[in-house]
């Protein structure tokens, strides 16, 4: 598991108003092309510079392509950047705060001690 790849692609689709779409509309797509792409990519660093052993597992690349942020949770992705990038693709389908709710009421089942978030 590769709870660090999991952040690193919630987190770089959540501020890009046009990854979040792509992710929206084609989470397939968007997610072969994110781990061929942009997963090798280093955070704050220019373009050259790159890792190549950084991949999702087969688990992890479904629950991104199935928006399954319960899975994602359990799996140890950090819940605010799960929540952020959420709200930002499926807060419009709803009314206020509904989203946010339904989301809660997903997670409702899982409890302490919930599974460990730190990268």
């Amino acid at each position: 598991m590769t709870k660090y790849l999991l952040d690193k692609f919630l987190y770089t689709v959540d501020r890009d108003p046009e990854l979040v779409e792509r992710y929206r509309t084609d989470p397939v797509g968007t997610v072969q092309w994110w781990e061929a792409e942009m997963a090798g990519r280093l955070l704050n660093c220019t373009a050259d510079e790159r890792t190549t052993w950084l991949s999702f597992t087969e688990d992890e690349r479904r629950a991104l392509r199935e928006h399954d942020h319960v899975t994602l949770f359990q799996m140890g992705a950090h819940p605010f950047l799960t929540l952020t990038l959420f709200i930002a693709m499926f807060e419009r389908d709803h009314g206020p705060l509904e989203y946010q709710r339904a989301y809660g009421r997903a997670m409702a089942h899982i409890s302490l001690p919930y599974p460990d978030i730190a990268t």
